[in-house]
């Protein structure tokens, strides 16, 4: 009767694998997936079949199968709707297992609320991602732990402000940059153009001047490079393959196939990094900081005798790449997304435009203090992030000590999901949460209303740090563009598709090519 049970648990696995690997052929070569089902198959006759975790601890959720956990659950075409529809089932806190890993799912606003602000000191914790923990090592302050953490965190964010970051100077930087986007955008003189690169360079260029202490031109090569592979990552993190990684690290690890392409890309964005670190220690002035990095040397000099010290030069390469990737691609797809919805509701578009006329005029470069005489405007900009959610189930966090929540008791180290496109999906919170619709965020007089419910950049502590550089980048690039041009599509507007090519650690907007043709 056991191996019968043992047989069919068997072929339950498989067939539920074989299933999976349908939808990652493209990606993986027919080789490859026999290796890995036979992998799970000789793994399954040592799984010993218990959950991770302590018993009664976590809340219920779907019961995993051995080894491969909750993977039938799950649909890696549509992970965001696999994840809904188990909330309908078990709550808007439950568990469930990425191969043998447990995590727990928050679904909602009141869930995720509660704990990332209500609970925000033990929830703080940055949980387990196996395929960018390969790259990081838990080092950089995006996901590091701890007194760590916490450390390079106060620096980052006091050294940032220095430079400007949420100030008027550093505004000029962007307004700059902006009209820069402006001329090359009129060189396409109308012609049908994509905007993937051409938007990265601009929002890359603001954060490089903080961190590198100048900006790049728009042509430089090692530049287009470096735009080219952080966009490629971002779409291969954001594929099957990296959450086939996630699932199985260890399995992953030694398989051909277009996941280890993430890892050679990081390494050369690294290696980037560590020329700039060398020519700014070449040419440091203690006295006088040019930039991040600068700063950051200074700090490693004033610690190199403490042996506990945070600051050494692997911390300064992590943390410099964590700045660079997400002050260049979350900001620059939000707008590339925004861009292709207002293409798709050219009404909308066309109020915005309207109240740039009334309050800043064809002429003049949109000031960050217009956004107060410009409630549409602004509610626009913020349903883009809502609808588009950028970051869909947010990066995992983990609790910090065991911690009661709702009734449950989860063991230090358990990794937490605050599944954000729940929060912003919440029928609670958004009359029509499916519809890109301003008003979500306009009030019955057609004033600005921030919503309690709008988490692009997640809540409590580990809230983006870059978040009042990214708003002030939104607003002043969108303004700006829409100012002096207006963007058309090069198919009917009906064919236009706003649904995610892929959905993954990211949503990634389908290509398009549009023109900008001169207001």
């Amino acid at each position: 009767m056991r191996q019968a049970g043992i047989r069919t648990q068997a072929n339950v696995i498989c067939r539920s694998f074989s299933e999976f690997c349908q939808m990652v052929s493209m990606e993986f070569s027919t080789a490859t997936a026999v290796l890995l089902a036979a992998c799970l198959f000789c793994l399954l006759l040592f799984f010993k079949g218990n959950r991770q975790g302590k018993k009664g601890y976590l809340p219920p959720g779907p019961r995993p199968l051995p080894f491969v956990g909750n993977l039938p659950h799950l649909d890696a075409k549509n992970m965001m709707k696999s994840l809904l529809t188990l909330s309908k089932k078990y709550g808007s806190v439950y568990t469930i297992y990425l191969g043998s890993q447990p995590s727990v799912v928050l679904c909602g606003y009141q869930a995720v609320k509660e704990a990332l602000v209500d609970h925000s000191e033990e929830f703080s914790g940055r949980g387990d991602l196996p395929v960018l923990f390969r790259f990081t090592q838990g080092n950089g302050i995006a996901f590091s732990n701890g007194e760590k953490w916490k450390v390079l965190r106060r620096f980052t964010l006091q050294t940032l402000r220095s430079f400007g970051m949420g100030k008027r100077s550093i505004e000029e930087r962007i307004r700059e940059e902006a009209q820069c986007l402006v001329k090359e955008l009129a060189m396409t003189k109308g012609e049908p153009f994509d905007p993937t690169y051409i938007i990265g360079l601009a929002f890359s260029n603001v954060i490089c001047s903080i961190i590198f202490g100048d900006r790049f031109d728009y042509e430089d090569e090692k530049f287009l490079t470096l735009i080219g592979l952080i966009n490629d990552n971002f779409q291969l993190l954001s594929s099957p393959c990296a959450q086939m990684y996630n699932i199985f690290p260890r399995i992953m690890y030694f398989l051909p196939g277009p996941h280890n392409q993430i890892f050679i890309n990081f390494e050369k964005l690294r290696a980037f990094i560590l020329e700039i670190v060398k020519t700014h220690q070449a040419t440091l002035d203690p006295n006088c900081p040019r930039d991040f990095i600068d700063s950051f040397l200074i700090k490693m000099q004033q610690d190199k005798e403490d042996p506990l010290s945070h600051f050494h030069i692997d911390t300064l390469v992590m943390t410099t790449h964590n700045l660079f990737f997400g002050g260049t691609e979350t900001v620059s797809t939000t707008l590339r997304y925004g861009i292709l919805i207002l293409m798709k509701y050219p009404e909308v578009a066309a109020k915005v435009q309207e109240e740039i006329n009334r309050v800043i005029g064809p002429d003049r470069s949109p000031l960050t203090e217009d956004r107060g005489q410009m409630p549409y405007t602004d509610a626009v900009i913020h349903e883009i992030q809502r609808f588009i959610d950028i970051i869909p189930t947010g990066i995992p966090h983990a609790v910090t000590k065991d911690t009661h929540f709702r009734g449950y008791v989860f063991p230090k180290g358990t990794n937490i999901m605050p599944f954000l496109y729940s929060v912003h999906k919440d029928a609670t919170q958004f009359k029509n949460p499916e519809v890109f619709d301003p008003t979500h965020f306009l009030d019955e007089k057609g004033g600005f209303r921030l919503h309690d419910a709008f988490m692009p950049f997640s809540a409590g502590k580990r809230l983006c740090l870059g978040e009042a550089l990214a708003r002030m980048e939104l607003f002043v690039f969108l303004t700006t563009l829409l100012q002096r041009f207006a963007f058309q599509p090069t198919c009917p507007e009906e064919e236009l598709d706003l649904s995610p090519l892929l959905s993954g650690l990211g949503n990634v907007p389908r290509p398009y090519t549009c023109r900008a043709t001169p207001r």
